[in-house]
């Protein structure tokens, strides 16, 4: 594999199911949300790229250490944090985003790497609370939603400003100021979503890039489904719902555009909801699901991917439906990469002269890695349900 980041612009890697979205925002601020590492993707057959691997390798420097500005995690199901523990070895990370309801319900439950987020997300809050809120890079800290557990002497004092609710954005990154060319506008979690099924608590937000007056739009929205997905897009203005890119929530499952509304007693496809999400597109409009490929047909019960949610998202994009494990093909998959300038958002077509073959680089990573190694067995919280 030979990818690399855009200048600016969205890349989806291809790791089996699961998110890892990285976003090229301005210089050398990078933003990666979620995190899915598979052990097994150093294997020769496997089609799966190690992430964490990747990102070693593309990311711009700082001291000497590969450096992203922001880390955010939409929720600690494992296909979204598998490796934050080794990531955090490897890479300097100059700010949290962290959605607090499902660490304080779950904490029986969380896999290794979602304690490791949650740990290193306390000792931020108390290095935040320390510094007034004006912590350094490496210590910083944004809590993104509703909860009980902010009422906890965990989070005494910590300052307002860098906590934020649905309806609002985020201009900045790593104590970078950003507005006219980075924007983060939070949709989800709302506050009685809080209390519902841990998916409901995910983040969910618009990320937009921009260039004078061009804009690139990409929906994100974690593993969301119907019900709150929906409210999204009857409740907020239309400059906070357009997209360039979709990224299907929770892996092209159906649970977004099928469901039951009150007195229904089956799943049925929302065509309001349908129709909402088209009519927002921009020019280009494309839609990703980072998913391993899917199934022509699925069998009731079936985690996603589902075949009939590919048929839905097929009819809405208007400029091409896009698989992360399919893309350019299943044997060797290139990471999807959208660039963005002053021209606006472009698809780049992986290109067919590799300089270096994927089982020779997966060698070159393999061999560059240290010792850690995030837990090779799919245990613990966040089991892929749909």
């Amino acid at each position: 594999m030979s990818a690399k980041l855009p200048e600016r612009g969205f890349v989806f890697w291809p790791i089996g199911t699961g998110d890892s979205t990285t976003i090229a925002v301005d210089g050398d601020l990078v933003f990666q949300v979620d995190l899915h590492h598979l052990v097994c993707a150093d294997d020769d057959d496997n089609p799966s790229v190690p992430i964490i691997d990747e990102l070693v390798r593309v990311l711009p420097r700082r001291d000497g250490k590969p450096y992203l500005a922001g880390f955010a995690l939409t929720h600690p199901d494992k296909d979204h944090c598998l490796g934050f523990a080794e990531l955090l070895t490897k890479v300097a990370i100059g700010e949290l985003w962290l959605t607090p309801r499902v660490f304080a319900e779950y904490k029986p439950d969380l896999c290794d790497d979602a304690k490791a987020f949650w740990k290193e997300a306390q000792r931020r809050v108390k290095a935040t609370i320390a510094a007034g809120g004006n912590a350094k890079s490496g210590d910083r800290l944004w809590i993104i939603g509703y909860d009980e557990i902010l009422e906890e002497p965990l989070f005494k004092g910590f300052p307002k400003f860098r906590h934020t609710i649905p309806g609002n954005s985020i201009f900045g990154l790593d104590g970078q100021r950003l507005r006219g060319r980075f924007r983060a506008f939070i949709h989800a979690p709302f506050k009685d979503d809080v209390s519902g099924d841990r998916n409901d608590s995910s983040l969910g937000m618009q990320i937009t890039l921009s260039e004078g007056t061009v804009q690139g739009h990409a929906l994100l929205l974690g593993d969301l489904c119907y019900p709150t997905v929906n409210r999204i897009f009857k409740i907020s203005k239309a400059d906070d719902l357009k997209w360039n890119v979709l990224l299907t929530p929770h892996h092209c499952s159906k649970s977004v555009l099928y469901g039951k509304d009150e007195g229904e007693s089956e799943e049925t496809l929302k065509q309001p909801l349908a129709d909402a999400i088209e009519r927002n597109t921009g020019a280009p409009g494309y839609i990703v699901a980072s998913s391993c490929p899917i199934p022509a047909s699925n069998k009731p019960g079936d985690n996603p991917p589902h075949a009939i949610a590919k048929a839905q998202y097929e009819e809405i994009a208007p400029d091409g439906f896009l698989c992360t494990m399919e893309h350019p093909n299943t044997t060797a998959p290139e990471p999807i990469v959208f660039g963005f300038d002053a021209q606006g958002l472009r698809y780049l077509t992986p290109s067919a002269k590799a300089t270096t073959s994927q089982a020779a680089m997966k060698s070159i990573l393999a061999a560059a890695r240290g010792s850690a190694e995030p837990p090779k067995e799919r245990v613990g919280f966040g089991r892929d349900v749909d």
